[in-house]
C-alpha cells in the first residue's frame, strides 16, 4: 500500500493568522496519527511563516510515525535538521515570495549546495529525499548525487484541465518508471486531494504520498482524524486495484505463486 505522509503546513499558517498559540500543529499531529497516517511532513521554511523552530523539535518527540522535515538548501535549516535528525529530509526549493512551494529543486543548477546538504543529512543518519520535477535529467542528477528518493512534483498534473490531464499523469508515469530503475524510492505530492490523487497512486510502486492542504481542508467540516481516515480508505482502495492488475500482468504461471506467498503470510487467497 501507498504511505501516506500528511502535511500539517497548513494548521501552522492558521496559527500564525493571529500570531497565537492554537491550532497547535503538534496536536495535529497526533490527531492525523490517530487517523492512520504513516508519516507527518512539516516544512521548515527560512521565514518561519508557519512552522516554526519549537515545533520541529517537539514533533521530533512526540510523533510516532516517521517524521519528515522539508528544507531548503539554507545552511542554518540544513544544520537545525541535522541536530533534530528527522527519519526523512525532504530537499526542496523556496522563494520568500511564493505562497507555496512553486516547481522542484533544480538539483543540476544547485549542485555544491545540494552536495553539502546532503553530506550534512546523510551523517546525521536521515532518508533523504528530493522534491523535483518530473524529468529524466533531474532524476538521473538524484541518482548521481546520492539521493535515497525521489519525490515528483505534481503540481502541473493537479493544475491541468482537459486532455492535458492524461499527458501530465503519462509524464508522472514515465518519471516513476525511471526512479524505480534508478533504484531510488519512488514519492509524489503536490495539490493532490480526494479525487485526482487515485491515478497517481495507481502508478507502480509508488511507495509514498504527501498530501496537506486538501486533508486539513476537509478535516474543517469532518475533523483531522476523520480526514485522514478517509484519505487513507481512497489511498487503499486504489492501491488494492492497482496490486491486483500487478498480479494479473505476471501471468498465469507465475499467479500461484503469488497467492501461496499471500497465503503463508495470511492473506485472503482470493487476489
Amino acid at each position: 500500500m501507498v504511505e501516506l505522509g500528511v502535511n500539517i503546513d497548513h494548521v501552522a499558517t492558521l496559527r500564525q493568522a493571529r500570531k497565537t498559540y492554537e491550532p497547535d500543529p503538534v496536536w495535529a499531529a497526533a490527531e492525523a496519527e490517530l487517523g492512520g497516517a504513516d508519516g507527518i511532513t512539516v516544512h521548515l521554511r527560512e521565514d518561519r511563516r508557519h512552522i516554526n523552530d519549537r515545533d520541529v523539535r517537539l514533533l521530533r518527540q512526540t510523533v510516532q510515525c516517521k517524521l519528515n522535515l522539508e528544507m531548503s538548501l539554507t545552511p542554518e535549516i540544513i544544520a537545525i535538521a541535522a541536530e533534530v535528525a528527522p527519519d526523512q529530509a525532504t530537499l526542496v526549493p523556496e522563494r520568500r515570495e511564493e505562497v507555496t512551494t512553486e516547481g522542484g529543486l533544480d538539483l543540476l543548477a544547485n549542485a555544491d549546495r545540494v552536495h553539502d546538504a546532503l553530506t550534512g543529512l546523510k551523517a546525521a543518519g536521515a532518508f533523504v529525499s528530493a522534491f523535483i520535477d518530473p524529468e529524466e535529467a533531474q532524476i538521473d542528477a538524484a541518482q548521481d548525487q546520492g539521493f535515497d528518493a525521489v519525490e515528483l512534483h505534481t503540481g502541473e498534473y493537479a493544475n491541468a484541465k482537459g486532455d492535458e490531464v492524461a499527458m501530465q499523469l503519462h509524464r508522472l508515469e514515465r518519471a516513476g518508471e525511471r526512479v524505480r530503475e534508478r533504484g531510488m524510492r519512488l514519492h509524489a505530492g503536490h495539490g493532490l486531494n480526494y479525487r485526482n490523487v487515485i491515478a497517481v497512486a495507481r502508478i507502480p510502486l509508488m511507495a509514498e504520498l504527501n498530501i496537506g492542504h486538501a486533508i486539513v481542508s476537509r478535516a474543517m467540516f469532518v475533523g483531522l482524524r476523520e480526514a485522514v481516515r478517509e484519505m487513507k480508505r481512497v489511498l487503499d482502495a486504489a492501491t488494492s486495484a492497482r496490486d491486483v492488475r500487478w498480479v494479473e500482468s505476471l501471468g498465469e504461471r507465475a499467479v500461484p505463486k503469488v497467492l501461496d506467498y499471500g497465503q503463508r503470510k495470511g492473506g485472503n487467497r482470493n487476489v
